[in-house]
Order: C-alpha cells, then sequence, then structure tokens
C-alpha cells in the first residue's frame, strides 16, 4: 500500500497467466457464423478469435453476430466469419498485469482481450475476469481492515445518533460518539 497526498492505494501486479483462460475458442476467418456460434455455444463463451492460417487477425463475438447477422435477418449460415469479425484485434502480451489489461481495454474499448505470446495466442482474458480478481481483493482488503481495527476512532458519523464526532468507540459492532456511549453504559 502506498499513501500519496493523503490517499490510499492498493497497489497489486497481478500477472495475466495468473487470470487468463487458456486455450481459447478459436475459428477460422472462412467459417460461417453458424459454426462460430455452435463453438461458442460448446465451449460457453462469448467470442472466437478469429485465425488466418494459424494467425489471429480478429474476433467474433455474440454482440457481432446480433447485430451484424441477426438484426440484419441474415442467415448465419450464408455469412463468414471474416464478413462480421472485429479488427485490428487488440491484444496483451503474456508477461503483463491486470491493471494494464484493464487501461488497454478501457483505452480501446473492448471487454476481451486474447493474451499473446510469440504471436501465438495462449489465452484470453474478459472484463468479468478482471472484476473477479477485483472483488477478491476488495473481499480481503475489508477483512483486513476488519481485523486491523482499533476500538477507538478519530471522526466519523455515529452509527445510531447519524452525528459527526471526532470521539468515535466501537460498541457492540457499532461506532458511537461519546453521548451514545454514555447511553449504551446506562442501558
Amino acid at each position: 500500500m502506498s499513501n500519496t497526498q493523503d490517499t490510499m492505494y492498493f497497489e497489486t501486479r497481478v500477472p495475466l497467466k495468473e487470470i487468463m483462460r487458456v486455450n481459447p475458442t478459436t475459428i477460422e476467418a472462412e467459417a460461417t457464423v453458424a459454426k462460430a456460434a455452435a463453438h461458442m455455444c460448446r465451449d460457453e463463451v462469448g467470442s472466437c478469435i478469429v485465425l488466418s492460417g494459424n494467425i489471429p487477425t480478429g474476433i467474433v463475438t455474440e454482440q457481432d453476430i446480433n447485430c451484424k447477422v441477426v438484426a440484419k435477418d441474415l442467415k448465419p449460415s450464408s455469412v463468414y466469419v471474416r464478413e462480421i469479425m472485429s479488427t485490428p484485434l487488440i491484444t496483451i502480451e503474456t508477461e503483463q498485469t491486470v491493471g494494464e489489461a484493464a487501461q488497454m481495454m478501457i483505452k480501446h474499448r473492448v471487454r476481451r482481450l486474447p493474451v499473446v505470446e510469440g504471436g501465438n495466442v495462449t489465452g484470453i482474458v474478459t472484463v468479468r475476469d478482471l472484476l473477479s480478481v477485483a472483488n477478491e481483493l476488495n473481499e480481503l482488503m475489508s477483512d483486513l481492515i476488519v481485523i486491523n481495527r482499533d476500538e477507538s476512532f478519530d471522526m466519523g458519523v455515529c452509527d445510531r445518533c447519524g452525528h459527526m464526532s471526532d470521539n468515535l468507540m466501537r460498541v457492540d459492532s457499532m461506532l458511537l460518539c461519546e453521548d451514545c456511549q454514555e447511553e449504551e453504559r446506562l442501558r
């Protein structure tokens, strides 16, 4: 943890290889959209990385199929993946971090990043993957705060009366001001 300008930041450098899904679903550019949809259903995923002769060239997602095929009332078995895929393919290297992946997703406005090593796709990371890591870190931080919390606090809002106080104290899992502490003692 570092403290910069009175704001606490939790620093983490989780490598992508720790959270990425390996062996992502792939499809050839010359395959039909129907085949891509079947692959996504089989693997229970929302995208296929598009290959042109083993070289990753694009990605096709459920949204691509819905907006570019279904919404236009086209027949999925008559449309080729290369016609609807998103390209160029935005990728990230395996040695990069979760934070760097999040920054790339924001910058490029994408929800999935194929993870590459030496030009070959080795995995994929999604917004959902990043959120699951964030949720786990938040839960851990919350637990750390609870176990390291002192019984006396400087300033805050009283849990009982809602007034600001510069002398809160924990009483039966509530933070109480001096007046409410006294009332609690008298009970």
